[in-house]
């Protein structure tokens, strides 16, 4: 009998996994809610830190199709439950899947920038997010304000919603640093004579050639970075932004005028995984993600034998592809296992 895997979420992740699996021979159900698959991917305009398109991207996963994979689009998974030696895939057609192992690949969701009313975006007009941003960059539209003027002096404000008490996320999303970088650069290229500053609390270049990105951000594009956190934004009469920050470098408070202010909004986890998981033993940190599969595979196995969990952040920047291998090696294998051994209650 043929092996058979439901990957939840075809977002990048999830398209990558479903053709490693299908490579060794295994059938995949791949299941999004979206009627098209890509996930975030799709709202991209450019990716970091070489500035390749998305679309580019998006078309290489996706045209890694096989006969082994069965793209069930617009199809939300309500649940999963677990019998003895398989899973059952239950979605809004109501027409449940058997399958013997599951990867989640929901990816995860932005932070809703509209909980920072301190920062006015749902408010004031010519306040965006770095989401809203990208959908311009993607629309090859013209950035201005909300009259229709050029902006000359744009301000980005990093960490909203990330490392912060105040909306219970302590945890750092990773790629709104270099995020920031890269569409200030972007601005810089299409607005030559327009000022672009950037609000941090600590820069944070994880991934490769990152750290090149940023320098090539202030030596060749002029970008400035100011070290402090964002404490307040307010409208002027005429639409502009006022900002009040504490730079925490000269520790002197400072009051700026921006046209227009991009939040770069981090990554919460996806609503969609307590849904699915209610019914299985899905381990969640403090953070309210998904723990990182190193750390509690055995665990994981032990409780639950052929579930497999594919993490909602990129934690694994620097080789994706060869920790996704060693996974999926590792899943095959348990699946074979769990037929030659099935658990006993």
């Amino acid at each position: 009998m043929s092996k058979l895997v439901a990957v939840i979420g075809a977002g990048p992740a999830g398209l990558e996994c479903a053709s490693a699996l299908a490579k060794m021979g295994i059938s995949v159900k791949l299941f999004d809610r979206d009627t098209n698959t890509g996930g975030h991917l799709q709202s991209w305009n450019e990716l970091f830190p070489d500035r390749r398109k998305s679309s580019d991207v998006l078309q290489l996963l996706q045209s890694n199709s096989s006969r082994l994979i069965e793209v069930n689009a617009n199809s939300k998974v309500n649940r999963i439950e677990k019998s003895d030696k398989s899973f059952q895939i239950h979605t809004q057609e109501n027409n449940p899947a058997h399958v013997d192992a599951v990867v989640i690949a929901t990816g995860f969701d932005l932070f809703d920038a509209r909980r920072k009313e301190e920062y006015g975006y749902g408010i004031y007009e010519n306040v965006i997010t770095s989401a809203d941003l990208e959908k311009i960059f993607k629309s090859h539209e013209s950035i201005k304000t909300n009259d229709g003027k050029v902006p000359k002096r744009i301000g980005f404000v990093h960490c909203v919603g990330s490392r912060d008490e105040k909306v219970g996320n302590l945890h750092c999303s990773k790629v709104c640093c270099v995020t920031a970088v890269k569409q200030a650069i972007e601005i810089r290229e299409q607005l030559p004579d327009t000022e672009v500053f950037c609000f941090y609390m600590d820069l944070r270049m994880y991934g490769r050639h990152f750290e090149e990105l940023y320098k090539e951000a202030q030596e060749k594009w002029n970008v400035s970075f100011i070290r402090g956190r964002l404490s307040e934004a307010a409208e002027n009469q005429d639409g502009s932004i006022v900002v009040k920050v504490e730079d925490t470098l000269t520790g002197r408070p400072l009051k700026m005028n921006v046209d227009l202010l991009v939040l770069m909004a981090g990554m919460i986890p996806s609503v969609s995984i307590p849904a699915i998981g209610s019914e299985i033993p899905v381990a969640y940190g403090d953070d309210g993600l998904l723990k990182q599969l190193m750390n509690m595979f055995l665990q994981i196995f032990r409780e639950c034998p052929v579930f497999f969990m594919q993490e909602p952040v990129p934690a694994r920047n620097q080789y994706p592809k060869l920790w996704l291998m060693q996974d999926l090696q590792h899943l095959k294998s348990l699946i074979s296992l769990q037929r030659l051994h099935p658990k006993t209650h």
